[in-house]
């Protein structure tokens, strides 16, 4: 086995160990924010037409856990290791800055997409079984929605890699995911379509790449997406590739793990 395929297996079992953490809860809160927000929202939110608002709702939450979770896996990691000084160990072996960076950023796509996928089985069954909407949520153009969720979780592992280097306690990574992550994420149009907003908001949006993951991620189960999935991709190849490059950079000079 490989150096980089050793540390990524560390990675994923650090996380499945504690799976009903790291996955079952993030799948509970997805299904609370659907039966909420569906419930009020349902019959006053119009949003694609054919698409009721609940069914709307589930592309958005999925990727928003994935997101989420990608991000939390390799930033926890990576600044607990260096909180409880565990790191050291990496350090001592011969692992190069791309090994790091493929375990670290590979664990937290798996993770990510664990989540996503079961929060994608648990609402869908909530959605096909209500007496009112009973509509299969299969998604229609299946290549799209995966590889937005791929380059969606990529980035925000390597992002997470990111902040994981920068900070050196735990009250800088909250900070970081309460000021940068959670807002882009709940801005990025999960429960609403960004052309229902006053004009300054529609273009903020616009600068906003998790948007661009959201609404191509849609884009897969609909068909209908509020810009051109192709515009999506390209917006989001690009942020995947800076945000690695940066990762890479930060990894390879040492940055806050080496003196």
């Amino acid at each position: 086995m490989k150096g980089w395929q050793a540390l990524f297996m560390k990675e994923v079992l650090r996380f499945w160990k504690v799976s009903f953490q790291t996955i079952a809860a993030p799948v509970l809160t997805s299904v609370l924010y659907l039966l909420i927000f569906g419930h009020v929202l349902e019959d006053r939110v119009e949003v694609f037409d054919g698409v009721p608002y609940t069914a709307f709702l589930v592309p958005g939450l999925v990727m928003m856990s994935v997101l989420q979770n990608a991000f939390a896996n390799s930033s926890s990691s990576l600044i607990q290791s260096k909180i409880m000084g565990n790191l050291v160990f990496l350090l001592l072996t011969p692992l190069s800055h791309w090994s790091w960076f493929w375990a670290y950023t590979l664990s937290a796509v798996m993770r990510g997409i664990l989540v996503g996928f079961g929060v994608w089985v648990a609402t869908a069954l909530f959605v096909w079984q209500s007496p009112v909407l009973h509509l299969n949520l299969l998604p229609q153009h299946p290549l799209w929605a995966l590889v937005f969720a791929l380059a969606g979780a990529g980035m925000l592992g390597a992002l997470g890699l990111i902040a994981g280097l920068w900070a050196d306690k735990f009250d800088q990574m909250a900070a970081f995911q309460n000021f940068i992550i959670m807002p882009m994420t709940f801005l990025s149009g999960v429960f609403y379509s960004i052309h229902s907003l006053p004009s300054f908001w529609l273009g903020v949006s616009h600068l906003n790449p998790f948007f661009y993951m959201i609404d191509g991620f849609r884009y897969g189960f609909f068909g209908q997406s509020d810009v051109s999935p192709w515009l999506s991709l390209g917006i989001v190849s690009a942020a995947l590739l800076l945000v690695s490059a940066l990762a890479l950079h930060l990894l390879r000079i040492g940055f806050k793990i080496r003196g």
